[in-house]
């Protein structure tokens, strides 16, 4: 449960797709002054150096954010003023992870939440985020951990949940402990990642969130190839419960040029969908 280590896959596709996604919501919260929070249950180191031993090992960013050009989306400036603001000028070999781009837009007045179970990953976390009282850091399982901040005292958060989805059960742990949270706090934004790699599996997933009276869900994929029997994610996905007002028309106009950019095959892979009305 504890082999999993994001090091080996920051800055590919899959990553594009939840940080956009996330940047996209974090932008809407602090359209208001009054406060939010953010609670991320999977949080990794939250900062990744591409010359690593273990980013060289797979070079995954490379088909990742090493595709992108800057001067190409300007839809994703807020993207990549958060990018660069971890990287000296001209240099391009650090990618954030979620915790350190929620920290870029958190003010005074917000706090966050950050879960991570792995030891090595807790005590970088730690590091990366040090010297920030708005944050608090917790060695200790996520899913518990966000059942035990619901509802949050501001009313108003962003809750990330992208495991690793090493063992199968994870798919019923996280919906579970979405359902679970929006019981206590319904206005809440929930966004959800996962990996497609066995098509069956997400639509089972997502047929619990059809089914589970929660309202206004909606879902976004990008893909690199078409799905496979064989080994190894092709798509990855965001499931975002009550999403900000644009979000849907961004991304449906965002997705197929992110797929012809990002994209290993001729077809264009992307979906947008509302799974449930509001």
């Amino acid at each position: 449960m504890l082999s999993y280590r994001h090091s080996f896959h920051a800055g590919n596709f899959a990553d594009i797709l939840k940080h956009i996604v996330a940047v996209e919501i974090l932008e809407h919260l602090t359209k208001k002054d009054k406060p939010f929070e953010y609670i991320d249950t999977h949080s990794g180191t939250g900062l990744y150096n591409f010359k690593s031993a273990q980013a060289r090992k797979l070079e995954e960013h490379a088909g990742g954010i090493g595709k992108l050009q800057q001067k190409e989306y300007p839809e994703l400036t807020r993207y990549f003023d958060v990018v660069n603001s971890y990287n000296d000028k001209g240099q391009g070999n650090f990618y954030p992870g979620s915790p350190l781009f929620a920290k870029y837009f958190l003010r005074p007045q917000d706090r966050a939440w950050l879960f991570e179970l792995h030891p090595e990953d807790f005590k970088t976390l730690c590091m990366n985020t040090s010297r920030q009282r708005k944050i608090k850091v917790a060695c200790s399982d996520g899913l518990k951990g966000l059942d035990g901040l619901m509802p949050p005292a501001s009313r108003r958060a962003l809750v990330l949940i992208d495991p690793s989805y090493e063992i199968k059960t994870e798919y019923n742990q996280v919906f579970s402990a979405i359902e679970k949270a929006h019981k206590k706090f319904a206005t809440g934004t929930y966004a959800l990642w996962y990996p497609v790699v066995d098509r069956p599996t997400i639509n089972k997933l997502k047929n619990k969130f059809i089914r589970s009276g929660i309202k206004n869900i909606q879902c976004f994929e990008l893909g690199v190839r078409p799905d496979s029997d064989e080994h190894g994610m092709t798509s990855s996905g965001m499931i975002v419960v009550n999403p900000p007002w644009g979000l849907f028309d961004k991304m449906s106009k965002l997705l197929p040029k992110l797929a012809k950019t990002l994209g290993e095959s001729d077809e264009l892979i992307y979906k947008c969908d509302q799974l449930v009305d509001e």
